[in-house]
This record gives structure tokens, sequence and C-alpha cells, in this order.
């Protein structure tokens, strides 16, 4: 199965994001690109699978520049609901720290992208001398649109998704590891938003991208939206399979304990889009920092006691990458025959009684 790299970002002809129709969240600005890349070195790499009606899945990679077995990075995770396979939870919650990038993919195939992922990093300069390492791969069950039993991802997917990671506009949708992916009755995949945030006298970045794939009803400004309010088939549900990762980066400048209840605020944030927490479901945040804080010139760690304004980014940005990936997918049919459609922007605005800018 050949590798296919990320498509282009969305352009004027293709499913609009949220915040270009006149319902983004909150009052902060965004960075440039409303994306988790606005946060300084953060990069983003796809690599999308499909094979209709067979496969539809990927793997989405997340790397901080420098981070490294000898070069961690602060961090913290929380689980909302620990239905999942995050591998390298332990390590990451007991040490405060990651030291590899952050690998996005289906269920069945986390474990193939994490051996890849340590083969990636032993065959690197900053890996010579490396005998102990944590990889970080997080998962949702694509299960419902690929034939996830098949675990279609190798090491070349991996590698390619690692290699092709950049800066600027990331792509959304049925891209990467959010191909297969499934939310609030609607084809979702990959999302991400970003807030300049007040904070201290300055200013500091967060961004964060989610693989949406849980169950629910979708909620807007207060309003539950099912598929039928706007024209879109209900189909079969299928099991249930329902799972969110969301990963939070910023340059702010906090410690490992104060990433993790970042990473919380992130789980609650789905709660506003109408997300279920069901049995079944694998609701996972991590976020980490930009900033090495262990040297001596490290910079110093924000205050609790100002840290509102980062945990009201976090809620808002991952809200409207929620939003984002459910606008910007693409209709998707499985080998079971399960057909799931993106939330189409113009019924949506007519059921909300506004259009962009409104």
């Amino acid at each position: 199965m050949p590798v296919s790299p990320s498509p282009d970002p969305p352009g004027p002809t293709t499913p609009r994001r949220a915040r270009e129709l006149g319902l983004g969240v909150g009052d902060l600005l965004t960075g440039p690109h409303n994306a988790i890349t606005d946060v300084p070195g953060i990069r983003v790499g796809h690599t999308t699978l499909i094979h209709p009606p067979r496969v539809h899945s990927g793997v989405t990679a997340i790397v901080p520049d420098g981070v490294g077995p000898n070069t961690p990075l602060p961090a913290g995770v929380f689980a909302g609901n620990g239905y999942g396979k995050l591998l390298g939870t332990t390590q990451l919650a007991e040490l405060g720290a990651i030291e590899t990038p952050v690998l996005l993919t289906s269920t069945l195939s986390a474990f193939r992208v994490a051996d890849a992922l340590v083969g990636w990093i032993l065959e690197r300069p900053e890996g010579a001398d490396v005998r102990s390492l944590n990889p970080v791969v997080g998962e949702c069950n694509d299960g419902l649109l690929s034939d996830i039993r098949s675990r279609p991802i190798r090491e070349a997917h991996v590698r390619a998704a690692l290699e092709t990671a950049s800066a600027g506009p990331v792509a959304e949708g049925s891209v990467g590891a959010g191909t297969g992916m499934t939310a609030l009755g609607f084809k979702a995949g990959i999302g991400t938003s970003s807030r300049r945030v007040p904070l201290a006298g300055g200013e500091a970045l967060l961004g964060v991208l989610v693989q949406a794939n849980f169950a629910g009803t979708l909620r807007i400004s207060g309003r539950t939206i099912s598929p039928a309010d706007v024209g879109v088939p209900a189909g079969d549900p299928g099991p249930e399979t329902g799972s969110c990762m969301i990963v939070t980066a910023t340059d702010a400048p906090l410690d490992a304990r104060q990433l993790t209840r970042l990473a919380r605020r992130s789980v609650y944030a789905l709660a506003r889009v109408g997300a279920g927490y069901g049995h079944g479901s694998g609701d996972y945040g991590l976020a980490l920092g930009t900033r090495q804080l262990s040297t001596a010139a490290g910079p110093a760690v924000v205050p609790d006691v100002v840290l509102d304004p980062l945990f009201l980014a976090v809620l808002d940005a991952v809200e409207e990458a929620v939003l984002n990936s459910l606008l910007t997918a693409t209709r998707v049919t499985g080998p079971q025959g399960h057909t799931r459609y993106p939330l189409p922007a113009a019924p949506l605005l007519a059921l909300l009684g506004g259009g962009p800018g409104s």
C-alpha cells in the first residue's frame, strides 16, 4: 500500500474551518495559522492510507524541536476515561517529561507505530547511546470505517510522518490518524486550533491538536445538533468505538504538574461539544511545554494564580479544534458499508440562523 503524505491544507474551494464560518470560540486571538504549529518549535506531519473500501487509516506526528532522550521536555497527562492504549503513560506521569515526538494512529497499529518510533530515534545522533526509551503513542479506534485487524501501518508510514513534519498550516479532517475517525454522528478526524494568551505581563502561545472519534450529540452555542438536523444520513451507528486524543503544546514556562492541570482541562472541554464519555471511550489529554526548565538559565515557572487565561485558552481551542475536525472531513464508506458524512457548513449555518462573520 503506497505512502500518501498529507494533502494540502484546505483552500478556498474546500470545506472551511469553524472560524471562517463565524463559529470561532471565545474572545482570545489565534496564532497566524490557528493551529498547534503556531507554538514555536512544534511541527506536524501526516501519512494517510486510503485503499477503499477496506482501509482508511494513517498516522500523525507531533514533533517538538529538540526533544530527545537526553533533552526531555516537561509534560503532563490526564485520562478522563482510560479505555485506551496511550503508550508511554506511566513513565510520562511519573517523571513529568516526554522524550520523543507524540504519534497518533489506529488502535491495533499503536504497537507497530511505537516500535517504528523507537527505531527512528535509535538511528539518530541523539539516540546513539540510548538503552532505554519511552515512546509516546496514542490511538483511537477506526474499526467502523477501516479494516482495523489488517494493521495497515508500517514503519515507512511512521517515518514519512516524522520526516515530513513541518510548521505552518496543518491539514485537518480525514487525514493521517484522523482518516477513519468519526465523532458525534459525523465523519471527523484531525482538528487543530491555537490561542494567543496574555500571561504575566507578556504573551504565551497555546495550541491543540485533536484526534476526534467519540460518541455523544453535537452541541454548538448551547444547541444540540443531530445529523438529521443538517440533512445528513445518520446510518447504522455501529459498535461503540469512541475516543479522543488531545495534544496541547505551549511555550509558557510551565512545570509538569501545571501541564497536567492543563491536560485535565483539555478533556473537560469535550463536554462543551457534547461528548458522551462512554464506557468504551479513551479520552486522553497530553500537554507539553516547549521550554526546558531544568537548566539554571531556564525561565521561572508561571505562578499557579495566573494560570486561568491558559485554562480558558485550552477550553476554547479544544472546542474549536473539534468543530474543525467535523467541518473539514470528507465522506468515507468503510468495508462493512458504514458511511459517515462531515458536518455540512451551509445547513449548519442555516440552522443556527447565521453566516460567516455574523
